[in-house]
């Protein structure tokens, strides 16, 4: 199952597809009692896109049984004991994914000549995606990190590792000959194909940069190179040789302290927005102003959701489940706001209970 939404892969989902790109998407749990129904909600979904292609006279009988047979392949693939809080199957003529999201989606089927992406957007925006660089003599690790882990990245040539020949750090130092592996050259070398490696990954997919290591480490990849200039630092050794749970116990508290700040900088600017009068809240007035780009900062409570009925001149609220409602009302404006460049927060769950759980700064 996929993760990481990196740009080159969301223009490819985005690029049309021959008629009929099938979206299915279903909310999963990751607990009991939950997670137990998973199972035979998502059948039940596979099983509706498999009758709606039926039923559509637009779609021959090959093309019928082609994606039919990539929903089923799509379906054998989907890991629920490692379930998240939200699935997305895409299938087509010759292709299938599967997406498993860190934030939930509304139950629905669509056929169309494009994939149904703003869910896995508004999912990756919510997740808030990370880079982790873990830095020592002999091996540099790259972990993709998100709301609740970090996993190691193997691509853009990491990890790098460095074999130290007759390096016996015990005999050199009972004779007094333990020079410092950070003055080496052979390290300085390495730690500037680190920062090379992973200047070539910021420019390919930018996001915060964490960077953890013994302070020689820091230093000399600061001297190396230009990547630490831009990264927070966090001076814990041996995360380069560790697994992903030390890795994101070590991070933890760091990003714990940075969220925190985070809040406190977009509390100051919708604050600040209401002084000028470019402050925005309420549903139909962000609809609005999301399609018309005039969005610069979009703050929305991590797990805020509503369902609205559109009536072409504003939106009304609607229970889940209406057939005419939209439950991912939400996501649409927080993809139509990253499309049209806006910076995009999710913060706290209570943290704008004045606005009902989505506000704006404005462009004009």
């Amino acid at each position: 199952m996929e993760h990481a939404l990196s740009p080159a892969t969301l223009a490819e989902l985005r690029r049309p597809r021959p008629y009929p790109a099938v979206s299915v998407l279903t909310p999963t749990h990751r607990r009991e009692p939950d997670s137990g129904q998973d199972p035979v909600r998502l059948r039940n979904m596979v099983a509706e896109a498999k009758k709606r292609l039926e039923s559509d006279p637009a779609v021959t009988r090959e093309r019928r049984t082609e994606v039919a047979e990539q929903l089923d392949r799509a379906l054998a693939e989907v890991d629920l004991v490692h379930a998240e809080d939200g699935l997305v199957i895409f299938a087509a003529p010759g292709e299938h994914q599967v997406w498993s999201l860190a934030r939930t989606v509304p139950a629905r089927v669509v056929l169309s000549d494009t994939f149904l992406t703003r869910n896995l957007v508004s999912a990756q925006a919510a997740e808030k995606p990370f880079w982790v660089l873990s830095v020592s003599a002999d091996r540099v690790t790259l972990w993709s990190g998100g709301v609740d882990r970090v996993v190691e990245q193997r691509s853009g040539g990491f990890p790098l590792t460095r074999s130290q020949p007759n390096f016996d750090a015990e005999r050199q130092q009972r004779i007094g000959d333990l020079p410092s592996t950070f003055r080496d050259e052979g390290t300085r070398q390495f730690l500037r194909e680190a920062d090379t490696a992973m200047s070539a990954v910021l420019r390919e997919e930018p996001r915060p940069l964490y960077v953890t290591g013994e302070d020689a480490a820091l230093s000399l990849l600061g001297e190396a190179g230009t990547v630490a200039g831009s990264a927070v630092l966090v001076r814990h050794g041996g995360l380069a040789h560790a697994g992903p749970e030390a890795v994101w116990q070590a991070l933890r508290p760091v990003l714990e302290a940075e969220a925190r700040k985070d809040t406190t900088s977009v509390m100051s600017d919708l604050t600040s927005a209401r002084g000028r009068r470019t402050f925005a809240a309420g549903l139909d007035e962000l609809w609005q102003s999301a399609q018309e780009g005039r969005v610069r900062l979009l703050a929305v409570e991590e797990n805020y959701k509503a369902t609205v009925r559109d009536q072409g001149d504003h939106l009304v609220p609607a229970e889940p489940g209406d057939l005419d409602g939209r439950e991912d009302i939400v996501d649409e404006i927080v993809e139509q706001c990253l499309e049209t460049g806006a910076d995009v927060r999710f913060v706290p769950d209570g943290t704008l209970d004045d606005a009902d759980g989505m506000a704006a700064v404005l462009r004009y």
